[in-house]
């Protein structure tokens, strides 16, 4: 049970649902207020979708492109580094307002839930020998779920943590995501020593 939850509170902290309340509501803002609900039910369960799909099709595609656990400990380390940067030192950008109408799969469900770190740690979850993939399979479940319980309720969050308040959290949660990318990091590099 330790396993599960270290792995699901890893896996929270890359999907970043705090760091990702003010890009999902600056999204969704344009959506008649009815179908914003149904917009963002409709976006987390494609992410789910596509998480799984990932977590049972994955290896096998590393197979297929010949890829080690090395090298995606490695570009998976550098890729959750340069995402924990950003989160760390944000950039204020409007990346958002080019989208018009309903937001589909982009930007809501793949990057923002289901985005590049999140892939290639499921990737290393797949590949452990010493992680059961039962174990994997229900830390993905349970933090997928507490993301999207965040970001379904997002407006309320950001009434209640305001600007500031979010992001102190997203600093802190890059804070640990830079520890943990550079334990990644140090794992594919010592393997690839030994």
């Amino acid at each position: 049970m330790k396993e599960i939850l270290s792995i699901a509170i890893i896996l929270f902290f890359i999907m970043d649902p705090l760091g990702n309340i003010p890009l999902f509501l600056s999204t969704i803002k344009t959506v008649p207020k009815k179908r914003q609900r149904i917009v963002l039910i409709r976006e987390l369960i494609i992410a789910l979708i596509f998480l799984l799909l990932f977590f049972f099709i994955g290896k096998y595609s590393m197979n297929i492109l010949h890829l080690t656990q090395e090298s995606i400990s490695i570009g998976g380390g550098l890729i959750l580094f340069l995402m924990a940067i950003k989160m760390i030192f944000p950039q204020h950008t409007n990346e958002t307002d080019e989208i018009d109408g309903e937001p589909f799969i982009v930007p809501l469900a793949i990057p923002l839930v289901a985005g590049p770190a999140v892939m290639a740690f499921i990737l290393l979850l797949r590949q452990s020998q010493n992680i059961p993939p039962l174990s994997a399979l229900i830390a993905l479940l349970i933090a997928w779920f507490f993301s999207s319980l965040i970001l379904f309720f997002s407006t309320a969050f950001y009434k209640i943590l305001r600007e500031r308040g979010l992001i102190a959290m997203e600093r802190l949660m890059g804070m640990l995501l830079v520890i943990m990318s550079v334990q990644m990091l140090l794992d594919g590099v010592l393997k690839v020593v030994k």
